[in-house]
């Protein structure tokens, strides 16, 4: 590949989810924010949504990670919540440590797993159950979730449920058979794509972190379509300047242009095509907004040193 010839210790635009890679963008920061504050209150759901690609996987393994290094918080994570009401609760059972035979009826498992919960509150500890792509769930087994949330002390929940899922989650809980669990969610936030000047901080982040110590590598013209081209979201700016990577090596480049950037996209399905003459009319566009706002300056400071 291209490691050697851009001087990389690996790959650094890979759409594996790895929190070494995670950048705090202004969006993520924010649904971080939130997070902390509900966890930390203590009670009810938490949801989490955004479009395909924008980084709610990642998002959950890094709020898992850093619940993981406090000792207050003890967390169980169900990646792939496809599951039965009864599958939901073993699921459960299995990442608080409990060893139940497969024929234990739904209400036994329930009470063991509340028994497992006072055990856990009685420590001190605060349990969190993150759940990701929640859309994905059957109605009864959302249901089933909510049953969990009734598990509690005369003063505390015994169970914080964070479920991160995209839009059609939101949709889902529009259902009047599901409005109770609607009712619960305390907190909520929807993660938007990166604006341009984050694109250019996630490009430099993550290509330090996989060791690139060189000057920019992206030129100002491949960064503005390479921006345009993902519409800000991450997984698709990982897969264009991957391919750009690419590409740039294959022609023995050192640096990424928009050329590059313009071969990616064309191998890219759900990249936005762009035309030169669009790139060229953003960019005349973007140079007559900082020209009006340079005159109306020197207007205001003219007009200051009349008077």
């Amino acid at each position: 590949m291209y490691l050697e010839h851009f001087a990389l210790r690996e790959l650094p635009f890979s759409i594996t989810p790895d929190t070494g890679f995670f950048f705090n963008n202004a969006s993520h920061q924010q649904a971080m924010n939130v997070l902390q504050v509900a966890l930390h209150g203590g009670e009810g759901f938490i949801k989490i949504t955004g479009e395909v690609g924008t980084g709610k996987t990642l998002l959950c393994r890094q709020l898992l990670s850093t619940l993981s290094d406090d000792d207050k918080f003890v967390t169980a994570y169900i990646p792939n919540p496809n599951l039965s009401p009864a599958g939901l609760y073993n699921a459960l059972a299995d990442e608080l440590g409990l060893t139940c035979p497969n024929n234990l009826g739904q209400h036994r498992l329930l009470k063991l797993i509340n028994e497992r919960l006072i055990e856990l509150t009685a420590e001190g500890k605060q349990v969190v159950l993150l759940i990701d792509e929640a859309q994905a769930m059957p109605e009864q087994s959302l249901e089933a979730l909510r049953l969990l949330t009734n598990l509690e002390t005369e003063k505390h929940k015994l169970l914080q449920i964070v479920l991160f899922g995209q839009p059609e989650l939101d949709v889902m809980l529009e259902r009047p058979s599901i409005r109770q669990l609607k009712q619960r969610i305390v907190f909520s936030y929807a993660l938007s794509p990166m604006g341009h000047e984050n694109i250019i901080a996630y490009l430099t982040h993550r290509l330090i972190t996989a060791g690139y110590a060189g000057a920019p590598l992206f030129d100002s013209d491949a960064q503005k379509q390479l921006w345009l081209a993902s519409r800000g979201i991450p997984r698709l700016v990982n897969i264009l300047a991957h391919k750009s990577l690419m590409a740039a090596y294959g022609q023995g480049a050192r640096h990424i242009t928009r050329q590059h950037i313009q071969a990616a996209i064309e191998d890219t399905e759900d990249a936005t095509k762009i035309t030169s003459g669009q790139l060229k009319g953003w960019l005349a566009g973007i140079a007559g907004v900082l020209a009006v706002a340079a005159l109306g300056a020197w207007f205001y400071m003219y007009s200051g040193y009349i008077k």
